[in-house]
């Protein structure tokens, strides 16, 4: 009981401690009212019709390469793009991949920053080969998915040796 009354004490100083005015009145100042995505959507929305950007059609996929070897993907973005401005936007749903999830279909756009990043990561790889590591053998797996894996192998395997000159 007497635990009770000693909480309702210090709830009672708490409660004090905030209310602003007297009896009565409110315990803050102010209302903190939160702002949807919707709403932000929209002044963005508006801040780049002031810009004049304009749609542009056709792009399939946008990728941004990171400093941590990392890769923004963007399937079927909407772009908008103000050359006026130098503006351009790219809305939709983003993932984060590595590098090597997306090997070999990026190699023709890797600049020469991510070149050297993927280099180091080649590096870093095991002298042992993939397939030795792994210790798979044909009735480990079906046929189909064996040749598709050996195939992949085989293409990351000379993607390494075209960058670094040497076999894993």
């Amino acid at each position: 009981m007497k635990e009770t009354i000693m909480n309702q004490e210090k709830l009672a100083k708490l409660q004090a401690q905030v209310r602003i005015g007297g009896k009565g009145s409110a315990r803050r100042k102010k209302k903190v009212v939160h702002r949807t995505a919707t709403a932000d959507d929209k002044k963005l929305q508006f801040s780049l019709k002031k810009l004049g950007v304009n749609n542009i059609s056709g792009i399939e996929e946008v990728n941004m390469f990171t400093n941590q070897g990392t890769v923004i993907h963007f399937n079927n973005p909407k772009v908008q793009a103000s050359l006026a401005a130098n503006t351009f936007t790219i809305t939709g749903h983003a993932e984060t991949k590595q590098l090597t999830e997306m090997l070999p279909g990026i190699l023709n756009q890797l600049g020469a920053d991510s070149l050297t990043s993927l280099r180091r990561l080649a590096e870093a790889l095991p002298k042992q080969g993939l397939l030795q590591k792994l210790a798979i053998k044909n009735g480990d797996v079906p046929d189909s998915i064996h040749k598709t894996f050996v195939s992949e192998y085989r293409h990351l395997d000379n993607v390494f040796r075209n960058f670094t000159g040497r076999s894993p």
